[in-house]
């Protein structure tokens, strides 16, 4: 088996991966990067042009986005049980979830931390709406966890939107709704989760 190696920075969506692959239990060698030179090298630019953290490569395979990086590994070590089997239903929160917090979830909070408003007609054109509909939205995603966004499985989608929830709270980006704090709590019957929550 080729070895995985993890570029990423310690104050980087990285940790996300981080967190899944300590879970998965799986041995990788991890590469800090620093913002800026290291990131533009030649070396790491026929990794991911974006010039961008985290990446991992597996043997031939490059993999870049943390929610990819996520799904990729929850897959290639499905018996370890962090994602639904391809023909379960569940992939279908599984999926819409990753894509859901790495696309309207994270643009609403980049627009709403940069102070832009939009207006009536730009939300029709925008793929999050607004800020107070995608948290509306989340809360809903959230609530229907029983206890995890995939039922009674914990899984990969659940390190990742976890994380981005921490993340959140933690940096006072957002205070915890009482149904965010609900999933949280269920989060932490996982020992590496429960370590971060106690930080």
């Amino acid at each position: 088996m080729s070895e995985l190696v993890l570029f990423s920075n310690s104050m980087s969506r990285g940790n996300t991966v981080d967190l899944l692959l300590k879970i998965l239990d799986v041995p990788y060698k991890r590469i800090e990067l620093g913002y800026g030179a290291d990131m533009h090298t030649a070396e790491y630019l026929a990794i991911n042009p974006m010039a961008k953290v985290p990446a991992l490569v597996d043997g031939d395979v490059i993999v870049t986005e943390t929610a990819a990086i996520c799904a990729y590994l929850a897959d290639k070590f499905i018996e370890k049980g962090l994602a639904p089997a391809l023909n379960d239903p569940k992939r279908a929160d599984y999926y819409r979830w990753f894509f859901f917090t790495a696309g309207p979830i994270e643009s609403a909070f980049t627009i709403n931390n940069l102070g832009v408003q939009l207006n009536e007609e730009q939300q029709k054109s925008s793929g999050f709406g607004s800020f107070e509909r995608v948290i509306a939205c989340l809360d809903v995603g959230l609530n229907n966890a029983k206890p995890f966004i995939c039922g009674e499985q914990f899984t990969a989608v659940d390190v990742y939107v976890g994380a981005f929830v921490m993340f959140l709270i933690r940096y006072n980006i957002m205070e915890a709704t009482p149904i965010m704090q609900k999933y949280l709590n269920s989060l932490a019957s996982i020992p590496e989760i429960a370590e971060l929550l106690v930080k």
